[in-house]
């Protein structure tokens, strides 16, 4: 008997200790992502200056500038910066060939979702230009991720085209945390939100691929892209950095769209605005 109930006890806790182990093994559930696109100026321009097959001749063309917000659980991304909030209130100057217009500054924009800058702890950029860095400032306590090589490039004397080193000054010359990457990085490590390489615009240029639970995956494009017109035409921005990166970046665009059956926000498209709830609403 003594026997019987030894074995007995030891199927106990065998079967404990199977559940246990089953249970510590199953994957933690990623923490719930949640997209929202903030209002970060316009523009408008010559829209050669964003081909090089001159097909526009004397034409003029309207571009938003426009920076995301990513909750991922506890943590907050601002994915750009946008315009110079000194912008605000100011008559766009007709006589410059880039003319352009901020209404709202980010700060003010995160008071409609319950935030303040402070809440923000990464601050990702997709390049080096001051208009997805205009703003970076107001952020000196989030952990700054951008490639290694365009924000090197800021320290040069004179800075590199369309450039405002200052913006980013608290990680520049300050003790503001950065880790610079390059290639693709992993935001948080569990693929949810990975900075994608798109070389090209700049030799550090990155898009952002954001994956939400309740619909298809969003990649927003950096500059690799300032119209959807350009995956069809393969144009390029005559002052982007390296003509090939830009068109193996559109390559490499269409393949993650194909693979992830991802939708497309171009930054700078005023067409690719309604693929993203009007704000303060967001996608999840």
């Amino acid at each position: 008997m003594f026997q019987a109930l030894k074995t007995a006890g030891l199927a106990v806790l065998l079967g404990g200790y199977l559940t246990f182990s089953a249970q510590a093994q199953q994957p933690t559930p990623p923490p719930a992502v949640k997209l929202w696109r903030l209002d970060c100026g316009s523009f408008t321009a010559p829209k050669d200056n964003f081909s090089d097959l001159f097909d526009h001749p004397g034409q003029r063309g309207s571009y938003v500038d426009s920076c995301y917000i990513v909750r991922h659980g506890k943590d907050l991304l601002l994915w750009d910066a946008g315009l110079s909030r000194s912008l605000i209130g100011q008559r766009a100057d007709p006589f410059l060939p880039i003319r352009m217009t901020l209404i709202r500054s980010v700060a003010n924009q995160l008071s409609a979702i319950d935030l303040k800058p402070a809440d923000i702890t990464i601050l990702a950029i997709s390049h080096n230009h001051s208009d997805h860095t205009g703003q970076a400032f107001d952020f000196p306590n989030a952990r700054l991720l951008m490639a290694s090589v365009d924000f090197e490039a800021l320290r040069q004397t004179p800075p590199p085209f369309f450039t405002e080193p200052t913006s980013l000054a608290p990680w520049l010359v300050g003790d503001s945390r950065k880790d610079l990457i390059s290639g693709d990085h992993d935001v948080f490590g569990d693929g949810s939100v990975v900075m994608v390489a798109l070389p090209g615009h700049t030799a550090g240029n990155h898009g952002l691929l954001v994956r939400l639970a309740h619909r298809s995956p969003v990649l927003i494009s950096g500059d690799a892209l300032h119209s959807a017109k350009q995956l069809e035409t393969r144009a390029v921005s005559p002052f982007n950095a390296s003509r090939s990166d830009s068109l193996a970046s559109i390559d490499r665009i269409l393949g993650i769209m194909r693979a992830t059956h991802a939708t497309l926000v171009i930054e700078h498209d005023p067409g690719s605005v309604a693929k993203l709830p009007v704000f303060p609403a967001g996608a999840d």
